[in-house]
């Protein structure tokens, strides 16, 4: 590891310092690294909420997309019944006239 350039002080009670130690102790860490550790992972909840939000916008958005794909195969389903019919009809109408 990189030699320390900055110092931070953390503040903590007797029993927050014994339980912080006696975790870096079972992990095999200095309490340095586990703190590190620990900043780095720390997610607040309000980023939680943004991302539930984040992937509910997605969810609606995927949906719309969805449907509009629904959309568009039953327009080309019943483009191509018309055609069928159109092409049927001609070619009834071409043995007619022969």
């Amino acid at each position: 590891m990189a030699a320390a350039i900055k110092r931070i002080v953390v503040q903590a009670t007797p029993q927050e310092k014994k339980a912080i130690t006696a975790k870096a102790k079972k992990l095999g860490l200095p309490i340095s690294e586990l703190m590190r550790r620990g900043a780095t992972a720390y997610q607040s909840a309000e980023a939680n909420e943004e991302l539930g939000a984040l992937a509910d916008a997605a969810k609606a958005a995927a949906n719309r997309a969805s449907n509009s794909i629904d959309d568009a195969l039953a327009f080309i389903d019943a483009s191509n019944k018309r055609i069928t019919a159109m092409e049927a009809k001609a070619a009834a109408n071409s043995r007619k006239g022969n």
